[in-house]
């Protein structure tokens, strides 16, 4: 394997310190990926063009929508990362559960927590949850790239070692040069994925709900389960079930779920404007 690769930049984790407490450039990505999905998604509701007949929250509430999905996702996230990928040492370290602040947060239980808030909402306020979910999944992208983004910068999850002309040797994964796939994944599960998003609800996908959701499922597990091709696996696993990781597994029921939502939004007529 040749030597050449492209200087890892020397980022300082922490974005700025207030007085003796440090934010890190991880919790900034969480936040501006929570606002910016809000500020988004209050965009997308005032478009009634977008939605035609299909009932949908008003601007005002998706502040109550915000606290109910952002519960969710650290709550959910937290739980998949203890109990899908660090069960043993968690069980035997039950205290640093609650220690967030040191890492360790899993996409796949963030969005089953960000779910069971949807569902919450809708409840609360008498709506059908598919619309909301649909918005939901319109804005996760923004936080899927900011987030991968924070993961570069941290570093973390970088990739499997490689020759590739752009690989890059990181901090505390060795003198070995790696895939920066926490920037494949930006640009697929983030930027590719609201692009594809975007165009389809131009086309009227709020109008059918569970169409966007569909997408949104399909289109995450494939850029996922790709991109785990050139990601390290956590050293934790390993490999399991004959090369795949947990990623992958995690990823293959989603993907499911969204080719039925698929299938269910395609059969149904949308509704009038």
């Amino acid at each position: 394997m040749v030597s050449l690769s492209i200087a890892y930049p020397a980022f300082d984790p922490v974005a700025v310190w207030i007085g003796p407490l440090p934010i890190r450039w991880y919790a900034l990505a969480y936040i501006a990926g929570l606002v910016g999905g809000w500020a988004y998604a209050r965009r997308l509701v005032g478009r009634d063009a977008l939605w035609g007949a299909t009932p949908r929250p008003d601007a005002p509430s998706l502040d109550d929508l915000l606290v109910y999905c952002a519960l969710g996702v650290v709550l959910g996230g937290r739980i998949g990362y203890v109990a899908f990928y660090n069960l043993p040492y968690f069980a035997a370290h039950p205290l640093e559960m609650f220690e967030v602040w040191n890492g360790g947060m899993s996409f796949h239980g963030g969005l089953v927590g960000a779910a069971l808030g949807v569902w919450m909402f809708a409840r609360s306020r008498k709506l059908p949850a598919m619309p909301i979910a649909d918005l939901c999944c319109a804005v996760v992208p923004i936080g899927l790239l900011l987030g991968r983004l924070a993961n570069f910068i941290k570093p973390e999850l970088w990739g499997r070692p490689t020759d590739v002309p752009w690989a890059m040797v990181f901090p505390g994964a060795g003198d070995e040069p790696r895939h920066p796939s926490q920037l494949y994944e930006a640009a697929l599960e983030g930027f590719a994925l609201f692009i594809v998003l975007n165009i389809a609800i131009r086309f009227g996908a709020f109008r059918r709900p569970g169409l966007v959701s569909g997408i949104f499922g399909v289109g995450y597990a494939c850029a996922r389960v790709f991109s785990e091709f050139f990601r390290e696996p956590d050293p934790q696993l390993g490999f399991l079930f004959g090369g795949a990781t947990m990623g992958m597994l995690l990823s293959a029921p989603l993907g499911l779920i969204g080719l039925w939502l698929l299938w269910r939004a395609r059969g149904a007529p949308p509704p009038g404007p």
